[in-house]
């Protein structure tokens, strides 16, 4: 069985959707526009109005396809762990998601999402949604128990507040605190 051939159509929404990632992540969902997207990824505004009718359900994709690579990355990790023991997976997949939030866009568009998902619906499913397949990939591919899935997932909260916030270990003993066992920090 070969693979599936995309439309003309699916393919431009697949593209409109991976500029969205970038666009979202730099500017924010208040400051992006669909026509921006569209340009970013070489689609005239008329069509990619046409393919996402508003901002926000654009915005929900673009979330959603990064929640998806997040996925993608922290099964992969999981897979080639030698030593199947819950603390080495978990470890492998926190060095995986750090090396993939390296260039921020996917670190950024989460910290959006979290934002714009307070006064918007589809945006706010479209994060639960992530986090439920997150939590779900963590604690099944780890085979770890729910406090220390719970602990993984409130580590990479606290690494995204590193990161956005530009917290470094040198900034002083509160800093020191918080970077304490953070492999990623550049």
């Amino acid at each position: 069985m070969g693979a599936r051939i995309l439309s003309t159509a699916e393919q431009r929404r697949a593209e409109l959707v991976e500029a969205a990632v970038e666009v979202f992540a730099e500017t924010g969902y208040a400051g992006s526009t669909v026509a921006q997207v569209g340009r970013a990824a070489g689609i005239s505004s008329a069509y990619a109005f046409k393919l996402f009718p508003s901002k926000s359900e654009l915005f929900a994709a673009a979330l959603t396809r990064g929640f998806e690579r997040i996925d993608e990355v922290l099964r992969s990790a999981a897979a080639v762990v030698q030593d199947q023991e819950p603390r080495a997976i978990l470890d492998a997949m926190g060095d995986a998601y750090a090396d993939l939030i390296r260039d921020r866009s996917l670190l950024l568009l989460q910290v959006h999402g979290m934002s714009a998902g307070r006064d918007d619906e589809e945006i706010r499913a479209a994060l639960r949604g992530g986090i439920v397949r997150i939590v779900r990939t963590v604690s099944t591919c780890s085979g770890a128990d729910d406090a220390a899935v719970q602990s993984f997932i409130a580590f990479g909260q606290l690494c995204h507040l590193i990161v956005t916030a530009d917290i470094a270990p040198t900034d002083g003993k509160w800093a020191e605190v918080l970077t304490r066992g953070i492999r990623h920090l550049d």
